[in-house]
């Protein structure tokens, strides 16, 4: 509580930034690859942390993310878009079936290309 912001790791940055933006509870709370940047560690532990105040609050909650493991665990809905066009949305319990593998497949159908990000391969 007394350390001063610049001092704080990056993962404390986005843990205490997703702590000022819920203190008053916002009507939509928009997450922008907000854990891009961080250690896979630091990452997860963000992560349980925004599920955490999210449920605990009752937020709805646009998360945006290239990092396919996250996008299928977290959340109730899953919207891929290409282009700024939706050509994926899956929700409920076809998203809790889902892998990597067959989110992979279906953006390969719905775009008719092949998925070319390593970023979001590897992540």
């Amino acid at each position: 509580m007394t350390s001063k912001v610049g001092l704080l790791s990056g993962g404390q940055r986005q843990a205490l930034t997703l702590l000022m933006a819920t203190l008053k509870k916002p009507k939509l709370l928009l997450l922008d690859e907000h854990t891009a940047a961080l250690d896979p560690k630091t990452a997860t532990k963000v992560l349980e942390t925004t599920d955490e105040i999210i449920k605990r609050n009752n937020l709805t909650t646009l998360m945006i993310t290239h990092n396919m493991k996250d996008a299928i665990a977290h959340g109730n809905h899953l919207i891929m878009m290409m282009d700024g066009n939706i050509i994926l949305d899956i929700k409920g319990e076809d998203k809790k079936k889902l892998t990597v593998e067959d989110l992979l497949h279906k953006f390969e159908e719905a775009s008719g290309e092949e998925f070319a990000s390593d970023k979001a391969l590897l992540g």
